[in-house]
């Protein structure tokens, strides 16, 4: 481990950085002078109002007078009402509370009612849909006055009356195919919960994250991760008061397979169902149902797009479809469409020259024709408008048949590889978006707007709007944003991505109903066709388009731009983020570029913990934030640690104390993980173990072995046995140490060529980490043998001790490429990693996977 010397790091690093944030600051701080909002803007001036001890409506109009406090568009309304907002805010410390001023405003001065409703909202814009609730359950003020102030708020009418979902439900639980949201509604921002889940046929308690403060909903809020696919969990929710449990709720939930249910009367060859042109799929009368889906299988035949056709394939509002394995060429807008549809699955399809092709430039943006009167843009590959419950894997997305301006010309114009709107008119069938497994990519000189793009980016039902997971992409060439997560993000999780190539890695502006999750990406090489770029991840508009918090965990980023940077939403800067063991290095650095953090408001819930953050240009950490306790991983100064990260590829091994591990979030040693959740275990205890249960990780195929995929898993998860010609893997990471041991039991028929594992770290043969137990294949790792047959015999592995480093997947090995008359058959079962504690807590604690995993 790398160790750090305090006094250099509090003497010289922190003199570094003093400097370099007074520069920033005077690049920003002009005449007036803006202040920075540390809160929402009625508590800032309270605030103000109490350090300069004024008491009197003159003083604090006096004190609205400064132009700084309405420098921003959102809070402009201060000069044009300074009269009522003094009054409000006088009478809001009187009274204890902003309801009861209004209450009591409102009974001296009853014409004025909506509009001190109004300011009230305006001046604490994040606690907004509270207040309403509040006035309309706790108040005589009239539900037509309430509804009218709102409005002239900038509330969303949708969710005025009932002011929440809380209206109707306790609780809500989303699963997805690998994750699932809990959100707890009727809770105030006081609540604090821990929360713990484990598979149903377990007994043993994993801890996830703690449930998040939602405001607009007055919900806590939270998403579990890393979940086995179709398996049922259970969830046990503690509400937490003086560190003591209070309360005790317990749920339950089952994960979504990896494939729908497919109607065998309903599967289609798509030679037998397309003549060329566009797919219909209304007109073919092609849907499924719940209980079984319709297929359309590619069987070689392309889908090609006739001259005129908006889209190659037209999807209409018929739900419950798989597409899978089809070539989609054409479509003058869109590859492929849908509109109010639901439940759709969209499997290993290429889609690209769609799109419309420029007939006039003009100052270099795409017009289709000289009588256009707007330029070409939300072309797409798919086209998801008002559709949910949406798979897309395994799918190629490119060249697109234009390409989009840059920012030189002024906004990006262009099309994108794949554009949505997940807000279904039925509640049930709104966002849900799976898209995993992708490449969408544009090239150097012919690329996106944006790779993924969202419609309505400006409401809190726009783009994925909840409940959903984007994670295993390649993602590249845009000339503005790579993803657009902005508008609602309720538990809409990116991780696990690699992106480069664009104006801006990730748009999470706003976010206007959290949380959302980015965690595990790889962020690397941006710049757009100029090679200029802003930041890997983007965040603003908190007070203007409230009020949705972003977690950024553990994301690798190497760049010539920024890392987390604010930028303006209706003129608002504000973001509210949780930024954690994330490591950010740059080699590009003025006063506005190079920051690891630029976060110009500093909103005070904002928390920025443990992150590595290096600029290698000036060999220095640089950032523009409020600079609080355990702000910098301690490598944050390390020169040499920063170069091995920049050559490390799409992950990086983080050492850091286990007071820093995010619960379920972080990936580490799955030794560590269980001792994580073992809060019970005896001190006397000597050793800890990961088992592995087949029936809880995805089994895959290995590289281009496995040619007969035939398994069957038993034993509740603990055994699996391979017949024939079968290699697969299994997802494990183990940190090794001198001490680690697999232990595990193999069973073989006497039958085959290689019956063995392989410890690797990607899809592809190494033939130097197969080990042979048996088999009639001379092969040189053939130390751990098997010598029996048709019996279990237990191995012990010494994987520490091997010429091993690193592997992220365990090899199941049954290899028989020249059968005999029997069958060959082998049985794993009782598969663990064994590591003394000893060993474990000082070495395995301190190690998480900061990037990208490999699949």
């Amino acid at each position: 481990m790398y160790q750090i010397d305090k006094t250099t790091w509090c003497g010289r690093s922190l003199f570094a950085m003093f400097f370099v944030i007074n520069v920033l600051g005077c690049s920003h701080f002009h005449a007036p002078q803006k202040i920075s909002a540390i809160d929402q803007i009625g508590s800032f001036l309270i605030q103000e109002v109490k350090a300069q001890q004024l008491s009197s409506r003159s003083e604090i109009i006096k004190l609205l007078d400064n132009p700084a406090y309405s420098v921003k568009k959102s809070n402009r309304f201060l000069i044009k009402h300074k009269q009522n907002v003094a009054a409000l805010l006088l009478q809001t410390m009187h009274s204890q509370s902003v309801t009861q001023a209004i209450v009591d405003l409102s009974e001296s001065h009853a014409t004025q009612t909506k509009e001190w409703v109004t300011l009230a909202l305006q001046l604490y814009p994040i606690d907004a849909y509270r207040i309403v609730e509040q006035l309309y359950a706790d108040s005589a003020i009239k539900s037509a006055t309430l509804e009218s102030a709102a409005l002239l708020a900038g509330l969303d009418p949708a969710r005025i009356f009932p002011a929440t979902a809380s209206s109707n439900l306790d609780y809500r639980i989303v699963p997805l195919i690998h994750s699932a949201s809990l959100t707890v509604y009727n809770q105030t921002e006081e609540t604090n919960t821990r929360v713990w889940f484990k598979p149903n046929s377990t007994t043993q308690w994993l801890p996830a994250l703690s449930l998040q403060w939602e405001p607009i909903q007055g919900a806590m809020s939270g998403s579990i991760v890393h979940l086995a696919a179709q398996t049922e969990y259970d969830v046990k929710l503690q509400f937490i008061k003086e560190n003591e449990v209070v309360d005790e709720k317990l749920y339950s939930f089952r994960t979504r397979p990896n494939s729908p249910p497919i109607d065998p009367e309903k599967v289609y060859s798509l030679a037998d169902i397309y003549k060329g042109g566009q797919l219909n799929l209304t007109a073919l009368g092609i849907q499924g149902s719940e209980d079984g889906w319709a297929l359309i299988k590619g069987d070689g035949v392309e889908i090609i797009a006739s001259e005129g056709d908006n889209a190659a394939i037209d999807i209409g509002s018929q739900s419950y479809v798989k597409f899978e394995n089809i070539n989609v060429k054409g479509g003058r807008l869109y590859g492929i469409s849908a509109k109010k549809a639901h439940h759709v699955w969209i499997d290993g399809c290429n889609i690209s020259e769609f799109g419309r092709i420029a007939g006039e430039m003009r100052d270099g943006v795409a017009y289709e024709n000289t009588e256009s009167t707007k330029a070409i843009n939300y072309d797409s590959g798919i086209f998801l408008q008002e559709t949910g419950v949406v798979t897309i894997e395994n799918c190629e997305i490119h060249s697109p048949n234009e390409k989009a301006n840059h920012w030189g010309y002024g906004h990006p114009y262009g099309p994108s590889a794949l554009l949505l709107a997940a807000r279904h008119s039925v509640e049930e069938y709104r966002g849900q978006y799976i898209v995993r497994n992708n490449r969408f990519y544009g090239s150097d000189k012919h690329r996106f707007n944006d790779v993924i793009e969202s419609r309505a980016n400006a409401r809190a039902w726009g783009g994925f709007l909840r409940d959903s997971a984007i994670y295993s992409n390649y993602l590249g060439y845009a000339n503005d944003d790579i993803i657009e997560l902005d508008g609602g993000q309720s538990n809409v999780l990116f991780y696990n991505n690699e992106i480069e190539q664009g104006y801006c890695g990730i748009s999470a502006i706003p976010n206007m109903l959290g949380p959302s999750y980015i965690f595990n990406n790889y962020i690397h090489n941006l710049g757009d066709e100029r090679q200029k770029a802003w930041a890997a991840i983007k965040l603003g508009g908190l007070m203007s388009t409230p009020a949705g918090i972003v977690n950024i965990f553990e994301n690798l980023v190497v760049t010539n731009s920024n890392g987390i940077a604010a930028a303006g939403f209706n003129g608002d800067y504000t973001f509210w983020a949780n930024v954690k063991n994330n490591v950010l290095i740059h080699d590009k650095y003025w006063s506005k570029m190079g920051q690891g953090i630029y976060d110009i408001e500093q909103f005070s819930g904002s928390k920025f913990t443990n992150n590595l953050i290096f600029n290698t240009r000036i060999s220095a950490p640089t950032v523009l934030a409020n600079i609080g306790e355990n702000f910098y991983h301690p490598w944050s100064e390390q020169t040499d640690i920063a170069e091995q990260i920049k050559d490390s590829g799409a992950s990086f091994n983080l050492e850091l104390e286990q007071q820093f591990f995010i619960p379920n979030f972080s990936q580490t040693s799955n030794l560590m993980q269980n001792t994580l959740a073992n809060t019970n275990a005896s001190v006397d205890e000597t050793t800890s173990e990961f088992t592995i249960n087949f029936e809880h990780l995805p089994i895959k195929s290995f590289d281009t072995q496995d040619k007969d995929g035939d398994y069957q898993i038993s034993d509740n998860g603990g055994a699996i046995t391979l017949y024939g010609n079968t290699w697969k893997s299994v997802p494990v990471y183990v940190v090794l140490t001198p001490e680690t041991v697999l232990e595990l039991e193999v069973k073989n028929n006497g039958f085959g060529e290689i019956v063995g594992i392989a410890f690797e770290n990607d899809n592809a043969l190494t033939s130097a980490n197969v080990y042979k137990f048996a088999g009639s294949q001379k092969w040189s790792n053939d130390t751990f043998k098997y010598t029996t047959i048709d019996e279990f015999e237990t191995l012990s592995i010494p994987v520490g001790s091997l010429n091993i480093e690193t592997f992220d997947r365990l090899v199941l090995v049954m290899d028989d490429d020249k059968p005999a008359s029997k069958a060959s058959q082998v049985s794993f079962k009782n598969l663990r990693f064994i590591e003394p504690k000893a060993i474990q807590q000082s070495d395995i604690n301190s190690v998480i996977r900061v990037g990208k995993w490999s699949e």
